[in-house]
């Protein structure tokens, strides 16, 4: 089902939601469209189609906060197996086409101060950020009932992806001044681009990736975020927030408990995607953090592959009645897992809709469809 705008906002804030949401927030890993054909799928099945997945219509702002201006991706070398390009940023990234979607960086272009200074230009403001026509795109098709997002580059994310992981963790401790000239640097861009844009547009949603921990936890600590990362996120969502933004979703995998707080803290009122494999248990975030979290995700996507049973028992868990109380798009913690068999993946659909009391699938109505591998 389309969700307009307004009962996507309302759900996700706690409101008064017309009927829960049942979504797939990514679909497959690369290769398991090739292990659901053997396996007889349809066509509308590899879409995605065939599951009438919930979803709402989203569009961008018209603002551009993150890297801009950088020269066009180049193609250094590409094979059947393996595609190397040179990115926007000056890195070389590497591809491995039969395993990801994401390429990975082969080298990053930042050291120190003198190497940021080069490559600062791409994160700083210009006037040709404002994109004035994809503003009133959005402004039109907002009042269709489409969601309009406001993306803004991580406080974690970009320092990682201009320094390497190893680097910008130990830059928080060797190289402070750095690390803020970053973040001040996003922080200023953010605000002089969305300052501008909702003049005209109202933002429904903030958005940030982030992506800093794994199943040990988190790679910085809520020190860190306090003296960097708040004072970014903060500044920029007071002033979306006062200007009718109601959501800040953030996107990090992994164990997240150590800094749910100092997020919060930040003016984050929404995370996804909740790795249960990595210790995220939602219905243990929703007891202790009640309406000031919502949450996308959560289901444990490894269960797809055991049997139907346990199918059961994680659903029955993830879909008690203390989670229906809104706040909630219930789905997968990220993309299907290869060796999900399609059976089960069309029992966790069916018996998720009974649970959550929608109407079966009848093959007329299609929803969510995924884009192509």
């Amino acid at each position: 089902m389309q969700f307009h705008r307004k009962q996507y906002l309302d759900l996700m804030t706690f409101g008064r939601a017309d009927r829960p949401m049942f979504v797939e927030l990514f679909g497959p890993l690369v290769g398991l469209e090739n292990e659901w054909l053997a396996q007889g799928a349809t066509p509308d099945e590899l879409t995605l189609e065939a599951f009438d997945w919930d979803y709402v219509p989203v569009t961008t702002c018209g603002g551009a906060t993150g890297v801009f201006g950088g020269p066009p991706p180049v193609v250094l070398e590409e094979t059947d197996e393996i595609l190397i390009r040179r990115d926007e940023m000056g890195r070389r990234t590497k591809l491995i086409k039969s395993a990801a979607t994401i390429p990975l960086p082969m080298d990053h272009p930042v050291h120190d101060m003198d190497s940021w200074v080069k490559i600062k230009p791409l994160f700083t403001f210009r006037e040709d950020r404002i994109d004035t026509e994809a503003i009133a795109r959005a402004r039109a098709a907002q009042e269709q009932g489409t969601l309009v997002v406001a993306y803004i580059p991580g406080g974690f994310d970009i320092p990682r992806e201009l320094m390497g992981e190893e680097l910008s963790c130990m830059a928080y401790y060797e190289q402070p001044e750095l690390m803020q000239d970053i973040i001040d640097t996003m922080k200023d861009t953010s605000l002089r681009v969305l300052e501008r844009v909702t003049d005209t547009l109202v933002i429904d949603q903030l958005s940030v990736h982030e992506d800093l921990a794994g199943k040990a936890g988190p790679m910085i600590g809520p020190t860190q975020i306090e003296t960097f990362i708040k004072p970014y996120f903060s500044s920029v969502w007071d002033l979306v927030h006062s200007r009718g933004t109601q959501i800040f979703d953030m996107d990090s995998d992994g164990n997240m408990w150590r800094v749910l707080d100092a997020f919060i803290g930040c003016g984050v009122n929404s995370m996804h995607p909740m790795e249960p494999a990595a210790g995220m248990d939602v219905v243990e975030v929703r007891k202790r953090y009640g309406t000031k979290l919502a949450i996308r995700g959560g289901i444990d996507k490894h269960v797809l592959r055991t049997d139907k049973e346990s199918i059961r028992k994680e659903l029955e868990y993830k879909m008690q009645p203390l989670m229906r109380e809104g706040g909630i798009a219930f789905g997968l913690d990220h993309r299907i897992p290869n060796g999900t068999p399609i059976e089960n993946y069309r029992y966790y659909v069916d018996l998720g809709r009974e649970i959550l009391g929608l109407p079966p699938r009848n093959g007329a109505h299609k929803g969510w469809r995924r884009m192509a591998f």
